[in-house]
């Protein structure tokens, strides 16, 4: 079987319901969380089978889903029956992170992206999924998104935020605060 199919060579990809050009903002939107997904599965490549059995299943899970948002973004005339996401992986995040979280110990300050090669990972797919989400509302400006897949990358982003600090408290490696920062973070009393 081919790969190549020879019918992007003039600058136009299909979407679902058409063709539109390779710099699309749609096209930018689910390539990048396609290249999310990728960083995705680089962070899985550095963590410990044992230590970070937990985290892989659950960015396993979060792969399954960037494909589900991706699907959903592609959409050229999409409607709510057609979408894949919903408010289920959201929610199912949220309860990630407070997992994570807990394991955290407190911040009050923003922290340097780093520490260890997992969470260092992690940081790298915090900020991509900030810019797919970017891209995703730039599209929501000019197109019908399913929003509920634009509400799953805000909270994933905060997802890998979580357990990029917790890979490094597993590891025990603290979080350095950027010294210049006001105390941003308050804490739930």
């Amino acid at each position: 079987m081919a790969i190549y199919t020879r019918t992007g060579d003039q600058g136009q990809t299909s979407v679902i319901g058409g063709r539109v050009h390779k710099d699309d903002e749609r096209v930018e939107a689910y390539g990048t969380i396609d290249e999310l997904n990728s960083f995705v599965g680089l962070a899985m490549s550095y963590a410990d089978d044992t230590l970070f059995a937990d985290l892989k299943a659950d960015l396993e899970q979060i792969q399954q889903e960037l494909f589900d948002c991706g699907s959903d973004l592609a959409f050229v005339r999409g409607n709510e029956g057609s979408f894949k996401v919903g408010s289920e992986p959201a929610e199912r995040l949220e309860s990630w992170i407070d997992r994570y979280q807990a394991e955290n110990p407190v911040i009050e300050k923003f922290i340097l992206p780093g520490g260890t090669a997992l969470s260092s990972a992690l940081h790298v797919c915090r900020t991509v999924c900030r810019r797919a989400e970017r891209r995703a509302v730039t599209l929501s400006r000019k197109a019908d998104v399913n929003w509920e897949a634009i509400k799953y990358l805000n909270r994933l982003s905060d997802f890998f935020f979580a357990a990029a600090r917790t890979a490094n408290v597993r590891q025990n490696t603290p979080d350095v605060e950027y010294i210049r920062s006001r105390k941003v973070f308050r804490n739930k009393s």
